[in-house]
């Protein structure tokens, strides 16, 4: 909070994330047009109509909206808003870029977020480098970091070397689980699963574990490389990262996933690399969403924080136990979406 002032607002908050950021935030929107912030990115796949311009800063709101609720999420989706609403939150401070309807339940952020007196700041790329925690989650210091590999913006990779304690690629898995709880997440799925009696409900989290994909749980560990596939890392970069790091031992890819089959891992055997599947996306509010709620909160003190964190699930149809509303489902897909012919009535 600015000496002076009797309350924390919207842009004490921007403050206090360019202080994390290193100066990486926008806090002035010509920034967004004029090409000086480099963390002002367009990420597109080509589809027309569907690319987003990254802004790392108020997206929706006024800056000098007071603040004493802070909630900090990776992805704005209609259940954070509802979520935020429901605490009388003043702020959302998400990792990843956000967009108009596509971000807020196919309606407007002018619509939705006013109904909850509700500001938005996001800040993706301008956060990406700023602490070790991946890597050490994963069982190595990194050494050096390049956010924006062979000139992609987002596109990460770290050259580490494994911690004293890790010495194998087991001890590597064996690291992930114990950080991230995964016995404890395992402990709610199960019990979800007996209260609502599906048992083949499945857990975003729980779903892609870290796996080993080339090598044996006994391979050593010493020097790592460490990436994200869904960055834009190619077969290309990577060879060409081993073409950097000759003395790369093993391969940890985080984030995102790739399967047994994928070119990477057959890069790997090829070379007698251990390649090994690190977190899911899913738990990324815990590797960078937490670190940045702690910081928010040592830097504003007198602002109350809250984590977003929000469940997937997936269940098959015919497994849903909720009588009431498999009938309701079946009802309106039967009478109002499928409209199902009158059976022929046989004449004589």
């Amino acid at each position: 909070m600015t000496a002076g002032k009797t309350r924390t607002e919207v842009t004490d908050v921007l403050g206090a994330l360019n202080r994390i950021s290193k100066g990486r935030m926008v806090m002035d929107w010509n920034e967004v047009t004029s090409g000086k912030n480099p963390y002002v990115v367009m990420k597109t796949s080509n589809i027309p109509g569907k690319s987003v311009i990254e802004i790392p800063g108020l997206v929706f709101g006024d800056k000098h909206k007071p603040v004493s609720r802070i909630g900090v999420g990776m992805t704005l989706t209609e259940s954070v808003i509802e979520l935020a609403s429901a605490m009388k939150l003043d702020l959302i401070i998400v990792h990843h870029p956000v967009a108009d309807a596509a971000s807020s339940g196919g309606v407007p952020f002018a619509d939705y977020l006013p109904l909850y007196n509700l500001a938005l700041i996001e800040m993706h790329e301008a956060f990406h480098g700023l602490h070790p925690g991946m890597t050490l989650l994963h069982g190595h210091n990194k050494l050096k970091t390049d956010i924006a590999f062979c000139g992609i913006p987002g596109n990460v990779l770290h050259k580490g070397i494994a911690l004293p304690e890790v010495r194998t690629a087991g001890d590597i898995l064996a690291r992930i689980d114990r950080f991230m709880g995964r016995d404890i997440d395992l402990d709610i799925l199960e019990a979800e699963r007996a209260i609502r009696g599906e048992a083949t409900l499945q857990e975003a989290t729980l779903a892609n574990p870290a796996k080993l994909l080339s090598g044996g749980a006994d391979s050593p560990v010493k020097h790592v490389l460490h990436f994200f596939p869904h960055t834009g890392f190619s077969v290309e970069h990577m060879e060409i990262a081993l073409r950097m790091y000759p003395e790369t031992d093993t391969i940890i890819a985080s984030i995102s996933r790739v399967r047994e089959n994928h070119p990477f891992v057959a890069l790997a055997k090829e070379r007698g690399l251990t390649f090994i599947v690190g977190n899911p996306h899913s738990v990324e509010i815990m590797e960078n969403g937490l670190p940045l709620a702690y910081a928010l909160e040592l830097l504003l003190p007198e602002v109350e924080v809250f984590l977003l964190r929000e469940r997937i699930t997936a269940v098959p149809l015919k497994h849903i136990a909720h009588r009431q509303m498999v009938e309701y489902g079946r009802q309106m897909a039967e009478t109002h979406l499928v409209s199902m012919p009158p059976k022929a009535v046989r004449t004589y």
